[in-house]
């Protein structure tokens, strides 16, 4: 990147004769006479010449000859004379016979055409302030003649970088050298001492129509919207990019002065007639910019095949997107693949022993927390090894996968079934009781035994063995998943040697919880529901198939009824980290929560009365009006009463 001070020590860098400076500095000044302004022009012969001969060119359209320097001065007024002078000298120092001299003509060429669309606005605007317009069109692209002339050997690839992909030209130059001419040209300018509207104007003649617009309310938004607009016609008339100068022409000139399409073809046209007069006065060749007519034919087509390009890109766009989508969901779709081959088992399509080891563990570790029951079964298929041997492996398979779906038939969508291994299932049974895991079990026995097996024409009866336990597992014990598969795995055995085909479980349950247990079920409102005699069993079980009770902590719902204060809980857990004993049991130790109250608190812990009255309304199991007249009398008769609390303050 080249550093841009660098261009302000180079002694190429234009500079202005010392005549134009002090014009400058007198149109500054309110006090300056016409006859100083002539006095000072009369100091260089060479320019007065050239200001005597544009009085008398067709473009300011004077009628009778005008032969001196003192006629030609009142005739123009000193802003039109002080432009001219600034052009003459930006005329010489863009004049170049070397290698370099076909760029110096197309800066030359284009600025005399953005200068002339300038005035142009401004003669529409405020003509009295057209030279301004003008002379503001043709110091835009300043910047271009000081790169130029300062940094020619880098300048030189980034000007036909532009001109070959018809990209912007201040953008490459960002690009490639950091900088661009809009920066460099308005510091020249303030180093010149120009006036500062002027500045502000050639600083935002490539800025965005949202930059631009914002400075509608400001007093030179005209000039620099003039500027902005002459930029693009000097693009449309001087480069390749015709189409993207038309589009940014057309919105611009919508925009700052409600230019319909037509009128933009107008002002062109008018633009193509100021801009050969200017270039006789300046001797300007602008034979090869082509007529008004063939540029808005190339720029439509231009626009054209840019809209087909967008249109195209567009449509790739999308159809990589829709391929991308496609390969993102079969992605997810092999992930799942993968993940239900890693969890299932191949053959029967239930879990595996790897996520029924995982899920035991977690459940454990839930119910530690929760002081909930855990229940594993373990069903072994009678005589397995002997039909193998008889009917062969492949029949054996199609037993495998038999018993695996009458197993599955048989226990809730909240029970997990595993293959273990060989011929064993395992089942981790969901919120599981006493009796309800023998029950579980053998309604998986009869379910087994009532198959029918076929090995060619012949029935094969196939029953199986199962073993259970079930646990409350204490709030340290780390063993219980083991504890658990280890007792069911000896039911199963004991199972066996009673004879096969038949249910053997075990209780590892202590009688304080078993106690618990039994009137946590008792209490429940699906039980409360059956015993008033207003849903039957079957009715209820198919809700509380659907039904699952997000996990609260004991503490949180017994604040929530108001059995404890936050003090209390903070109280508990502070004893419950001491001696590892059950919140509840210290709570009621502590005289903080009766008996009824704990298994009230349990009950809602485990089955919400609330979500479980608006599941039987969903369902269409019970009227509205019932279910909540129910759910109402049962909080009603079955909550224990609230304690009394003494209001703080009171002795």
């Amino acid at each position: 990147m080249i550093d841009p001070t660098r261009i302000w020590s180079l002694s190429q860098l234009p500079t202005l004769p010392a005549v134009v400076v002090r014009l400058l500095e007198m149109s500054r000044d309110a006090e300056t006479e016409i006859r100083d302004v002539i006095e000072l022009i009369k100091s260089d012969p060479a320019l007065s010449a050239k200001i005597v001969k544009a009085a008398n060119s067709t473009y300011f359209g004077i009628k009778s000859e005008v032969k001196a320097i003192d006629r030609a001065v009142p005739l123009l007024g000193t802003t039109v004379t002080t432009s001219l002078a600034l052009s003459f000298s930006l005329n010489e120092s863009a004049m170049s016979r070397g290698p370099l001299a076909s760029h110096y003509q197309d800066y030359w060429r284009q600025s005399i055409v953005q200068a002339s669309a300038a005035e142009m606005l401004g003669l529409r605007i405020a003509p009295v302030l057209a030279p301004e317009f003008f002379l503001c069109g043709l110091l835009q692209d300043l910047g271009r003649l000081a790169m130029l002339k300062t940094i020619p050997q880098e300048y030189l690839p980034v000007l036909e970088k532009a001109k070959a992909d018809g990209t912007p030209l201040h953008e490459v130059e960002k690009r490639a050298l950091g900088f661009d001419h809009i920066e460099i040209g308005a510091n020249l300018m303030e180093h010149w001492k120009l006036p500062d509207a002027l500045i502000d104007a050639v600083r935002l003649h490539h800025a965005s129509l949202d930059a631009l617009l914002a400075e509608r309310g400001s007093p030179q938004f005209p000039l620099s919207a003039a500027t902005a607009v002459s930029a693009c016609v000097g693009d449309y008339f001087c480069t390749p990019a015709k189409g993207l100068a038309l589009e940014r022409l057309r919105a611009l000139a919508a925009q700052c002065f409600q230019f319909s399409s037509e009128q933009v073809e107008e002002f062109l046209v008018k633009c193509d007639e100021r801009i050969e007069h200017a270039a006789d006065l300046f001797q300007v060749d602008v034979t090869d910019l082509g007529d008004p007519a063939d540029l808005m034919v190339q720029a439509n087509e231009q626009l054209a095949q840019l809209a087909m390009r967008e249109h195209v890109a567009s449509t790739q766009a999308n159809l990589r997107q829709q391929e991308a989508e496609k390969e993102r969901k079969e992605l997810e779709s092999r992930n799942r693949e993968l993940q239900r081959q890693a969890l299932h088992d191949p053959l029967t399509q239930v879990y595996n022993r790897q996520f029924f080891d995982e899920t035991l563990e977690r459940e454990a570790s839930r119910c530690r927390r929760s002081a909930a029951a855990l229940g594993v079964l373990f069903i072994d298929i009678d005589h397995f090894k002997s039909v193998n041997d008889t009917y062969g492996h492949q029949f054996g398979d199609q037993v495998l996968k038999q018993v695996s779906q009458a197993i599955q038939s048989a226990i809730r969508a909240s029970d997990v079934l595993a293959r273990y291994g060989g011929e064993e299932f395992v089942v981790l049974a969901s919120q599981p009781t006493e009796k309800g895991i023998e029950k579980l079990a053998e309604r998986i026995r009869e379910r087994v035994a009532q198959e029918t097996f076929h090995s060619a024409d012949q029935l094969v009866k196939v029953t199986c063995s199962i073993g259970g336990a079930i646990a409350i597992p204490a709030r340290n014990d780390d063993q219980i998943g083991q504890e658990l598969v280890a007792a069911a795995d000896e039911c199963l055995y004991e199972a066996k040697r009673a004879g096969r085909n038949r249910v053997c479980s075990r209780s590892l349950v202590r009688d304080a919880d078993r106690q618990l247990m039994q009137l946590m079920t008792i209490h429940r409102f699906s039980r409360w529901l059956v015993s008033q005699q207003l849903l039957d069993v079957p009715t209820v079980s198919r809700a509380l198939i659907e039904s699952t009770t997000p996990h609260a902590r004991i503490g949180e719902l017994a604040v929530e009824q108001g059995y404890l204060t936050a003090e209390q809980v903070t109280q508990i857990l502070h004893e419950q980290e001491r001696t590892g004993e059950r919140f509840g049991a210290i709570a009621v130790r502590l005289g903080h929560l009766t008996q009824d109250q704990l298994v009230h608190v349990l009950t809602l812990q485990q089955e919400n009365p609330k979500q479980l009255a608006g599941l039987l309304i969903q369902r269409g199991l019970m009227p509205p009006d019932k279910a909540l007249a129910a759910l109402e009398q049962y909080l009603r008769t079955e909550a224990p009463p609230r304690p009394a609390r003494v209001p703080a303050g009171c002795g």
